[in-house]
C-alpha cells in the first residue's frame, strides 16, 4: 500500500510539473528604451523682476544659453528694465548682455555677466531728461531650485553711485528656462 501511495505521489507531481510548464510560454524580451530625456544643448531662458518699494521697478531679461557640457554654459540675451518713482524720475533701459554659468556642484551656480545698458532717464523734478549707456560687470551664485529653475544674486563690479542706472551693486535674479 506503501507503494501506490508513493508512486501515485510521484505520478500527480510529475503530471503537475508538465501541466505547469506546458502552461508557461518564452516570449521574445523587449528592451525598453530609457524615458529620461538626455539634457538639452540650447535652452531658452527669461529672467524677471518686480519692485514695487518706493516706486515701480519692472525687468525681463530673455537669454539663449547653450551647454557646453555638464558643467559648463554660455549665452546672450537682452535686457528691459523700467523704474518709475512717482512724481521723481522714470527710467527706460534697453540693452543687451552675455553670460557665462559654472556648476561646481549640482544645485550650485555661479555666473559671470557683462551687459551694455541705453538708458533713458527722465527727472521729473527738475524737468531734465537725458539719456547714456552704462557697462555692468556681475558676478554671482544661485542655487537651481529645479533644472528648470535658479534663484540668486550678482554683484555689479563695475558699479559707480554716481554714474551707475542701478541703484545698488547688489541684483537678486529668477531665471526660469524652457
Amino acid at each position: 500500500m506503501k507503494n501506490y501511495i508513493f508512486y501515485f505521489s510521484l505520478l500527480m507531481m510529475f503530471y503537475g510539473v508538465n501541466k505547469i510548464s506546458a502552461q508557461v510560454q518564452m516570449d521574445s524580451i523587449k528592451v525598453v528604451e530609457n524615458p529620461v530625456e538626455p539634457a538639452k544643448k540650447l535652452n531658452f531662458g527669461l529672467g524677471f523682476g518686480l519692485n514695487f518699494v518706493g516706486g515701480t521697478s519692472i525687468s525681463l531679461s530673455p537669454n539663449l544659453t547653450y551647454n557646453l557640457n555638464d558643467k559648463f554654459s554660455v549665452g546672450a540675451g537682452l535686457l528691459f528694465n523700467y523704474t518709475g518713482i512717482k512724481d521723481l524720475q522714470k527710467t527706460t533701459t534697453i540693452g543687451a548682455n552675455i553670460l557665462g554659468s559654472y556648476y561646481p556642484i549640482p544645485k550650485l551656480l555661479t555666473t559671470i555677466e557683462f551687459a551694455e545698458l541705453h538708458v533713458n532717464r527722465n527727472m521729473l523734478i527738475t524737468d531734465t531728461k537725458d539719456e547714456f549707456w552704462d557697462s555692468a560687470l556681475f558676478v554671482g551664485a544661485g542655487y537651481q531650485i529645479t533644472p528648470k529653475i535658479s534663484v540668486g544674486g550678482k554683484f555689479n563690479v563695475l558699479y559707480d553711485k554716481e554714474k551707475s542706472v542701478y541703484s545698488s551693486p547688489f541684483v537678486p535674479f529668477v531665471n526660469i528656462s524652457f
